[in-house]
């Protein structure tokens, strides 16, 4: 049985569905008619041979085997991104190239404004952009893969150098009908540690910043591991379960109420965000401008 290849775009509008909770957004943002869109994810559908949103008057969410396929559709697209400004590259003369290697949470949520703000004041210089979890990013760098890298893992090799560029921090959250959003105590450390929780997988920031903070203690099994923060935030939002996700991740939906912060007393899961790169020292060129750059905009969060 020959088998086809998705369409771009739908997978586009699936991940926007995930983003945005409603497939109106997704297609506004994808400039594609909602009807088109529409009939776009329910073809989609019938070639994978399962439901992959919910629709529903208020907004759409995915379903549980629509986040599985959404957190492959980003990778998809990464990947197709990358192909696309390769070929740029090839197209078009250039004076300098830029190959930066981000972790996930960094790459979703503060990359897009970083190299956005980057291409404005340096439109000469060509930027390739690779997405993995923060050991990757550092195996990329350590290997000449990347010239910079940006990673969330709480330390960083010793024969690398790294500066701070930016600070955040982890919190417990779980949806509104979940028995801890009605603790009036905060949990112990224990309790969280005992208790199977919707992770990352081994190699991430945000997975080893956790089990750094619970490595004196007793854990229970993982309830799920996950590639993305936005697939967990969406099972989270499901009801599947608690998890422990970066506060950039979950700031839209804790303020809407939609997402629940639980306090854990005694936990502390503030981290540095970090630019990486190999020797010399001295940061020159398009690297070290996109880290002074970084390191400006990035005041807010440190």
């Amino acid at each position: 049985m020959t088998r086809r290849w998705p369409d771009l775009t739908t997978l586009e509008l699936l991940v926007g569905v995930d983003d945005h909770g409603s497939l109106s957004a997704a297609s506004r943002l994808a400039h594609i008619a909602q009807p088109n869109a529409s009939r776009a994810i329910k073809a989609l559908e019938r070639q994978l041979g399962m439901p992959l949103i919910h629709r529903k008057s208020t907004g759409a969410t995915l379903t549980p085997q629509g986040t599985v396929i959404v957190h492959w559709a980003r990778r998809v697209l990464a990947n197709s991104t990358q192909l696309l400004d390769v070929a740029e590259g090839m197209r078009t003369e250039r004076s300098a190239e830029l190959t930066v290697c981000a972790s996930m949470t960094v790459a979703e949520h503060l990359i897009p404004a970083w190299l956005g703000t980057f291409r404005g004041l340096h439109p000469d210089v060509t930027v390739h952009l690779q997405v993995y979890n923060s050991t990757r990013v550092i195996e990329a760098i350590d290997v000449g893969m990347c010239d910079l890298g940006f990673v969330e893992s709480p330390t960083v090799p010793r024969h690398l150098h790294s500066i701070t560029v930016a600070r955040d921090s982890l919190v417990v959250v779980v949806d509104p009908d979940h028995a801890w959003a009605r603790r009036r105590k905060p949990l112990t450390i224990g309790e969280l540690a005992m208790t199977p929780l919707l992770v990352r997988e081994p190699g991430s920031g945000t997975r080893t910043t956790l089990d750094v903070a619970l490595s004196e203690y007793e854990r229970a099994t993982p309830l799920l591991e996950l590639g993305s923060s936005a697939a967990i935030r969406t099972s989270v939002l499901g009801g599947v379960g608690p998890a422990v996700l970066s506060t950039l991740a979950v700031s839209e939906q804790v303020k809407s109420g939609d997402l629940r912060v639980v306090q854990v007393d005694g936990l502390d899961l503030a981290r540095t965000l970090r630019a990486v790169w190999r020797p010399p020292r001295q940061l020159e060129g398009p690297a070290g401008d996109l880290v002074k750059l970084v390191r400006a905009s990035s005041t807010q969060f440190g």
